[in-house]
């Protein structure tokens, strides 16, 4: 009768297996998650600006959002919950003249018609870059990839 089991080269293989398995994957997460951060961060700002762009639509009145490029983080219209954007990030904005308060806060308005302020901003870690551009004329909001900002 033989004895079933596992030799202690099998056990020795597992566990050297094992400790390869647990080095390598914290270090391969941690390069993938500026990444996550970025696309996160885009998603929740697109969805940040398509709500001010709502609210001013369904509500007859004139809703904005504001960034602060510094804190790195928004605020939609007047609800005073500040959002701060996942990770560290580039962040540049680009709005109208007016709608600029200082070197690093500026807004994006909407108007009851579905119009808008227009502008862009984009979002930057390492080479990759999205621009989240919100079109003057009817207020819609696109996102487009691009090369990180130099």
């Amino acid at each position: 009768m033989s004895a079933r089991g596992f030799t202690l080269i099998e056990l020795l293989v597992v566990l050297a297996l094992l400790g390869l398995f647990i080095t390598l994957v914290p270090t391969t997460m941690q390069h993938a998650l500026p990444g996550m951060n970025l696309k996160v961060a885009v998603r929740e700002l697109v969805d940040g600006f398509r709500a001010a762009r709502s609210s001013a639509v369904s509500g007859n009145r004139e809703a904005f959002i504001l960034i602060d490029v510094d804190r790195q983080l928004y605020r939609i219209d007047r609800e005073g919950e500040n959002h701060v954007l996942p990770g560290r990030l580039s962040v540049d904005l680009r709005t109208a003249a007016s709608e600029q308060l200082d070197e690093s806060r500026g807004r994006i308005r909407f108007y009851p018609d579905g119009t808008s302020t227009g502008g862009r901003v984009t979002l930057s870690s390492g080479d990759d870059a999205y621009n989240i551009n919100v079109d003057w004329f009817n207020g819609r909001v696109e996102v487009v990839r691009t090369d990180a900002i130099q």
